[in-house]
């Protein structure tokens, strides 16, 4: 998250999308037509946030003792919408965002086995310097807020997993990802999982702590990445934790390091790991990407509890374009299969598919992916979101169109990922986009506004200066800066009916 001043407004409208379909094999060979992707069944897109500022990196998660409950969440600041009726409408949740920093986001969601939500995020004042986080870096944390009714209010009190005083030589703790062990038959049911990179002057790792009091403490930090990184946020870095639980109580774990996935395994509820190997060599994980100020390819990590299958996916430039893949494993993470292409473009066409990300389904065992996807867009710089998803344990990947409205991203933070949830057939996506003030002037506006978390300074007018003399001129000499960022969330139902 690299944060600034932002807005919010909630309202809740929904769309409807139709188009025709694809799958795309193993080898990543197109197998139907791609010129019009089919929406999912049941499809809707429904708006969560709008504002000037930072509206993006999004998570999403369902409550398994009630899956009419969910929770999304975005940044900036850390914020939370829940829905009780399966994700059709949307409210706004209040104290999600810590009152005493300037700066909050990173967010991650889960559902622990008492059907208590969380939320993690991180939270500072100041960033260091611009991707060396921990040179100059002020007082900084993780910290876990949890709510009781699925989402509506949240405690007060935030629990801290990590905090670091400004101090000369403090650390920077980034990328925080909260895993809940909600299974019903497991040694360790109720545990909650938190693994993040912490960034030094020196080098980079993945630091780990459990809770296993409903998220009220935390155990100290423990180091589980056996080879440390880069100290600088770029290839090279160890980055991009994410867990998944088997039935068991097993925690499998996932992070990038360099060109390689990473992979380690707890068995004791987060007491101890295995030592982390490199399972699955890729392209570079960090990359340049045209019309977007960042982008990586980190991995997520995903079990079918039914086969105890374990899914990786991940997004790099081997093909030249940036293509999503999908690896598993059939015997606990020993091996790993070769990888399947999951977006069904053409190979090799110019167009790139990114910030991916997975889910798979506890009941019916799908992998489901949503990613941002170019094919649409002969330049290769208008985005759609595409869900794609696969019921053969990974082999092959249906893909559907999830919007039919294409976004530039105009060289502006878009966020480092999007999210997804899936339950019994019905997968939630979640992401954020820009849009222009033009796409709203005939939609009224529903809802509450989010003051900022950063106060007002004399620069504030320069900037609206800026944005009034930037609207008048044509749209191709205009400055590409965001006007709006929006968060939705897309609905798609596979149930059997």
């Amino acid at each position: 998250m690299r944060n600034s001043k932002c807005y919010a407004v909630i309202v809740l409208t929904v769309f409807f999308q139709t188009a025709a379909g694809s799958r795309s094999s193993a080898h990543g060979q197109q197998t139907a037509v791609d010129a019009g992707l089919a929406a999912p069944p049941g499809a809707a897109v429904i708006e969560l946030a709008r504002g000037e500022g930072l509206f993006n990196e999004p998570a999403i998660a369902v409550n398994t003792k009630d899956p009419q409950q969910l929770v999304a969440a975005f940044q900036s600041p850390a914020s939370a919408s829940y829905s009780r009726d399966g994700g059709k409408t949307w409210t706004v949740a209040t104290g999600t965002a810590p009152s005493d920093y300037r700066v909050s986001g990173d967010v991650s969601v889960t559902f622990d086995n008492q059907g208590r939500a969380f939320l993690c995020y991180i939270a500072f004042d100041k960033l260091g310097t611009e991707n060396y986080w921990a040179r100059g870096a002020t007082r900084n944390g993780i910290f876990a807020r949890r709510s009781a009714d699925g989402g509506k209010t949240w405690d007060e009190n935030a629990s801290t997993v990590i905090a670091q005083k400004t101090e000369p030589g403090i650390p920077f703790e980034d990328k925080p990802y909260i895993v809940a062990d909600d299974h019903p038959h497991s040694r360790f049911a109720g545990n909650l999982y938190v693994g993040w990179t912490e960034f030094t002057l020196t080098k980079s790792l993945i630091l780990f702590s459990r809770s296993v009091d409903g998220g009220a403490t935390w155990s100290k930090p423990q180091e589980i990445s056996t080879h440390e990184g880069l100290p600088r946020d770029d290839t090279g870095a160890v980055e991009g934790f994410t867990g998944a639980v088997g039935p068991d109580g097993t925690l499998y774990v996932v992070w990038a390091d360099g060109s390689e996935i990473v992979f380690a395994t707890s068995r004791d509820g987060g007491q101890s790991f295995s030592r982390s190997r490199a399972v699955l060599k890729t392209a570079p994980s960090y990359f340049a990407l045209s019309g977007t100020s960042r982008a990586n390819g980190f991995p997520q990590i995903g079990i079918d509890p039914r086969s105890n299958r374990l899914f990786v996916s991940w997004a790099d430039y081997r093909n030249g374009d940036l293509d999503v893949f999908v690896s598993t494993s059939a015997d606990g993470g020993k091996q790993w299969s070769e990888a399947t292409r999951v977006n069904s473009d053409p190979l090799h066409n110019g167009a790139d598919q990114f910030f991916q990300w997975m889910a798979v389904d506890p009941v019916d065992g799908s992998a489901n992916l949503v990613f941002y996807d170019r094919r649409s867009d002969p330049e290769n710089r208008k985005c759609n979101f595409v869900l794609a998803r696969s019921t053969d344990g990974g082999h092959t990947f249906a893909n559907y169109a999830w919007t039919k409205n294409a976004f530039d991203p105009l060289g502006n933070f878009i966020g480092d990922y999007s999210g997804i949830a899936a339950y019994s057939g019905r997968v939630y996506g979640v992401w954020g986009r820009n849009a222009r003030l033009d796409e709203f002037a005939h939609q009224p506006q529903s809802g509450a506004e989010a003051s900022s978390t950063e106060k007002s300074s004399p620069n504030d007018e320069k900037q609206r200066k800026e944005k009034q003399d930037s609207a008048a001129m044509p749209e191709v000499q205009q400055k590409p800066k965001v006007r709006i960022q929006v968060v939705e969330v897309g609905v798609a139902d596979f149930s059997p009916h």
